[in-house]
């Protein structure tokens, strides 16, 4: 970990000088294709009937988030694009001590509207679904024996509680300064990965991701 977030920031301290970039290239007659890396803080949740006779886990569980993009201008009169990429990011939920782990690879779809706000600075609000798959993940719970007794036990969340795919839409809003890029997005997730029928529930995530447009 400590070795991919020290090349990030090589990366960024590679950028040359802001005064020779436009922002964001949302200028009409700048390049159609940009390409992009993230890294930042993600505070995932789990709604629904979470307790599945354990725990509530719909408190917020904080994880990291690691990304490449690509993007795509859809036309030449509008700065509109369509952006995509692979994340990997840790989900979940939390109940006081008590843990949901998600580990999951997520594939974006996003419209993105660039607006300039500055001839430095580009906003971008962007919408669109979001697929999922969960790869890994651990879920701590309390179990209590005949006796009252309490003892805390761990096992594979996607084995036992929870289905692999997953869906939902990410809404958020973006600022590029030049080459370096700063959003905050919300995750709603709108598929049922419970694995029993009897029981609703969903995986959100809150994100603050920094990063890079090439």
């Amino acid at each position: 970990m400590k070795k991919i977030f020290t090349a990030i920031v090589a990366m960024m301290m590679a950028v040359p000088s802001f005064a020779q970039f436009a922002s964001g290239g949302f200028e009409l007659d700048k390049s159609n294709v940009y390409y992009g890396a993230r890294f930042g803080l993600a505070m995932g949740s789990l709604s629904g009937d979470t307790k599945a006779g354990l725990n509530d886990y719909s408190g917020m569980k904080a994880g990291i988030t690691l990304a490449g993009i690509v993007g795509l201008r859809l036309s030449q009169t509008a700065p509109v694009f369509l952006e995509s990429g692979l994340y990997y990011t840790q989900r979940g939920g939390k109940d006081g001590k008590y843990t949901a782990d998600l580990n999951c690879l997520e594939i974006p779809i996003l419209v993105k509207y660039g607006i300039q706000a500055t001839d430095d600075i580009a906003i971008l609000p962007f919408i669109g679904p979001y697929f999922a798959y969960g790869i890994a993940g651990e879920t701590e719970y309390e179990v209590k024996d005949a006796s009252g007794n309490s003892t805390k036990e761990k096992e594979r969340t996607y084995k036992n509680f929870l289905n692999h795919n997953d869906m939902g839409f990410k809404l958020g809003c973006g600022v590029e300064y030049n080459m370096l890029y700063l959003e905050i997005a919300y995750q709603l997730g709108i598929a049922n990965i419970a694995d029993n029928d009897d029981y609703t529930t969903h995986a959100n995530q809150l994100s603050i991701n920094f990063g890079v447009n090439f």
